[in-house]
């Protein structure tokens, strides 16, 4: 699998854990939609990490070439 199509999966993975953390809002049963809100976050945290370390590297360090003033 090439790493464009990687990211775009993770990316679509992490917007659709969005979308189950803030179904309990949009729904109007907050307080049964706990398991929701902890598994989409837990999708957001996942997909977000390793759409970061396996695609691109885009949480490594930025190399520093000059003075910072």
């Amino acid at each position: 699998m090439s790493k464009g199509i990687l990211r775009i999966l993770l990316t679509i993975l992490m917007y659709a854990g969005v979308g189950l953390f803030l179904f309990p809002y949009f729904a109007g049963h907050i307080t049964v939609g706990i398991p929701f809100m902890i598994i989409g976050i837990g999708c957001i945290l996942v997909c977000g990490f390793l759409r970061c370390y396996l695609t691109e590297g885009d949480c490594g360090r930025i190399p520093h070439h000059s003075r910072d003033w």
